[in-house]
């Protein structure tokens, strides 16, 4: 599986959304409607920052997981997961905001066992209730060691679209991007019991580059 978006400084997804209001922003300063260029102009950049696509590095170390996406962690709890893991396991709950890098990476090495879509809800992505409940898509991913590792993107009120590169038997590297969810949402990652964790809920962390643990 190739990373799409390697050197791109936008994901592509999002090229129409930057377009869009460029587009108003030309034509309206061409006729002199300055209030509208402006509102246009911020607009433009503000889709821009909303779809960047910034480089990371990756740490290395064969039994790290990385946070799967920017935000702030919210939530560390150990519970059963019945969908796919089907036993005990501690997830990772990390918030995105909408001024939050949007682009989501692998959290381990291995191999994609299976991608699952799961429509629902769109609730506020920071209640518990939306784990279960809101529109999203899993990822399960066995490492080379055989650890399973379930990595969910869960859509948000006004993330209304969740965006998936990969298919089963892809092969997952850490730390590069495999989709993306607009316009704010949150990512959980499901690691198994005895994983030695290294975030703490509050704490800000980076796609691709912050490690939340290492798997047992």
């Amino acid at each position: 599986m190739a990373d799409r978006a390697v050197g791109v400084p936008f994901a592509k997804e999002g090229i129409p959304f930057i377009a869009a209001p460029a587009g108003v922003t030309l034509v309206t300063a061409l006729l002199g409607w300055w209030f509208l260029t402006v509102v246009g102009a911020i607009a433009t950049l503000f889709s821009a920052w909303f779809f960047r696509n910034p480089a990371r590095i990756v740490p290395r170390g064969p039994k790290l997981v990385v946070a799967p996406g920017d935000g702030k962690v919210i939530a560390i709890e150990e519970e059963f997961e019945p969908r796919y893991l089907k036993e005990r396991s501690v997830r990772v709950t990390v918030f995105l905001n909408v001024f939050d890098v949007h682009i989501n990476r692998m959290p381990c090495d291995g191999v994609i066992e299976n991608v699952q879509y799961q429509p629902g809800l769109f609730m506020v992505a920071s209640k518990p209730e939306a784990t279960f409940m809101n529109e999203q898509n899993s990822l399960m991913i066995k490492t080379h060691e055989g650890i399973k590792v379930l990595c969910v993107q869960v859509a948000g009120l006004i993330a209304r679209r969740i965006v998936c590169w990969v298919s089963p038997q892809d092969r997952a590297i850490r730390g590069e991007r495999y989709g993306l969810i607009r316009f704010g949402s949150r990512m959980d990652t499901f690691l198994p019991i005895g994983t030695n964790l290294r975030v703490a809920v509050g704490q800000r962390v980076k796609g691709g580059e912050t490690i939340l643990g290492e798997l047992p």
